[in-house]
């Protein structure tokens, strides 16, 4: 996972209210087993009508969504966090989230940053022409307009995000931790250990083989 300090660009200015995970990412693209791709599927049902927001050239490839309350909401499917990643969002914005789907997005990869509505409709407003930005560091959603709407996100989540730790990453980074434990382990109590040959060992009531 990218460590992530600042996410700026343009963003899509949806603002939509109750977005579930099926108009994320409809359930015939969970048949994959990989993340790759999921970005064609995103919004399908949004992208059949003409001149959707998704496909117009002016927010190609922007890396912030602007939306609505409850978003993320229904059924638990990771593949809603994949299907945005893979469309390139790094962070969404929205006065709420569904729990499950704020989860998933932490372990891979994007922001969720909740505002109150008068927040986002400022935002969705700005971002019809104009960059926004996010930042982890200073805690803020910024415009050029001087817009200035701070935030507040769980610190360990705002931890991991900016060192780029998933949970392999997380395990990775106590390696030098879990070999001490694990060869004081081994030394204590041997007869656990994988081959810690148990065979001559003396164990309380129990007699030598």
């Amino acid at each position: 996972m990218e460590p992530i300090q600042q996410v700026s660009g343009r963003a899509y200015p949806w603002g939509a209210k109750n977005i579930d995970t099926d108009i994320i990412i409809p359930a015939h693209w969970l048949k994959t087993t990989t993340r790759e791709g999921l970005g064609k599927g995103a919004f399908e049902s949004v992208r059949a009508e003409p001149g959707n927001l998704f496909d117009d050239p002016r927010y190609a490839g922007a890396p912030i969504l602007v939306a609505g309350e409850n978003f993320g909401c229904g059924s638990s499917r990771e593949h809603a966090a994949w299907a945005l990643a893979d469309l390139g969002i790094k962070a969404v914005i929205a006065p709420s989230f569904s729990d499950i789907f704020s989860g998933n997005a932490f372990k891979n990869g994007i922001v969720t940053v909740v505002l109150p509505q008068e927040a986002i409709d400022r935002l969705v407003q700005v971002a019809t022409a104009n960059e926004i930005t996010v930042d982890l560091e200073t805690m803020t959603v910024t415009t050029e307009f001087q817009d200035r709407f701070a935030f507040e996100l769980d610190p360990f989540r705002r931890d991991c995000l900016m060192q780029g730790l998933d949970e392999i990453g997380m395990t990775l980074a106590q390696d030098t931790a879990i070999s001490k434990f694990e060869s004081a382990a081994a030394h204590e109590r041997p007869w656990i250990a994988v081959g810690g040959g148990h065979e001559g060992v003396a164990v309380e009531g129990v007699g030598r083989t």
